[in-house]
């Protein structure tokens, strides 16, 4: 995900300005990517349901809009390129639509999911050709959110609040005693759950990272301490809270402490440390958020851009060749 250096804000395209040279790839583009989502329709379902009835993934039912906000960000720049459909990317819908059908025929969810959505970027890239896909490096990157992960790192998220809490209940003067994930004081029992785990607030702290580096940054150390500081602290963030939760429990019990513990965590606390790190930020900020990835004029500068996008195709048959492949995954998932 390489968005570089821009320096002035693109125009954007009027409302109803759509030049001409881009309706059909538009169109085309629409019907290559409703094609490829009814072939996978059924990793699109269960993508859905996680984002709607997940606590944890309910931050992702934000990330088409904040797709669609990158792209009409960009919208001016692409307006001073003309779209060239890209052969090359066909090879990546195969590729994904082999992800997907590998993750359907195995039952692991996160590959077939990951296919679903690659897929759908590797059209853009078919349909619209290389230049635009550069220019829309960002959003089309922000799509790899849509798909639900964080499951895998419930169990060692679970370990280290539990760690950082014995800690600081100690540090405190209560009494304690740790065993696994059970922490054991004089108000009572804890036990750190996977709901307990921080994993809710951390993907959609890391998500927002990502956003936040490649919009408001240019230089890639400061993105780096960002994204760092977005992994670290709610990590540690969500082992204080569990320690307030036990240090609390210690005076009014251990029910009433859980009880408000949630409701604190899960209404104010996130808000608070998202509005933290966001504030100690702010004065490294380097660019205004259009201003994000490249330019056109950078592009034309590149002689290996010109080069490779001698490897057109045209319009129709891009839209045919995807067509065609997604009924042939949707036939190969059915045997």
């Amino acid at each position: 995900m390489p968005p570089e250096q821009s320096t002035l804000p693109a125009p954007a395209m009027a409302a109803g300005s759509v030049p001409a040279d881009w309706r059909a790839p538009l169109v085309a583009l629409v019907v290559v990517s409703f094609a490829l989502m009814l072939a996978t329709v059924s990793s699109w379902g269960e993508m859905f349901h996680q984002w709607w009835a997940i606590d944890t993934y309910n931050h992702l039912l934000l990330v088409p809009f904040i797709m669609g906000w990158l792209v009409w960000l960009k919208a001016g720049e692409l307006t001073r390129i003309a779209p060239k459909p890209f052969w090359p990317g066909l090879v990546l819908v195969v590729a994904a639509l082999c992800l997907w059908l590998a993750g359907r025929a195995s039952g692991i969810n996160l590959l077939a999911h990951a296919g679903a959505v690659v897929a759908l970027q590797a059209a853009v890239l078919s349909v619209l050709g290389l230049r635009a896909a550069l220019l829309l490096a960002l959003p089309l990157a922000m799509g790899a959110f849509l798909v639900p992960f964080g499951d895998e790192i419930i169990p060692p998220l679970q370990f280290v609040t539990a760690e950082i809490a014995v800690t600081l209940v100690r540090w405190s003067g209560v009494p304690a005693q740790i065993e696994g994930l059970h922490i054991d004081t004089p108000a009572g029992l804890f036990i750190v759950a996977e709901a307990c785990s921080g994993v809710k607030f951390l993907v959609a702290m890391a998500t927002l990272g990502v956003l936040v580096a490649f919009t408001r940054f240019a230089s890639w150390r400061r993105r780096a301490l960002f994204m760092a500081a977005c992994v670290i602290v709610p990590i540690l963030a969500n082992g204080v809270r569990a320690f307030a939760t036990i240090y609390v429990a210690q005076s009014i019990g251990a029910e009433a402490a859980t009880g408000f513990d949630h409701i604190i965590y899960g209404w104010v606390f996130f808000a608070i440390v998202l509005a933290l790190v966001l504030a100690g930020a702010w004065r490294w900020f380097e660019r205004e958020p259009e201003q994000h990835g490249w330019d056109a004029a950078s592009l034309a500068k590149w002689d290996w851009l010109s080069r490779a996008e001698t490897h057109a195709l045209a319009p129709a048959s891009a839209v045919l060749a995807t067509c065609s492949l997604a009924a042939i995954a949707a036939l190969a998932a059915m045997l």
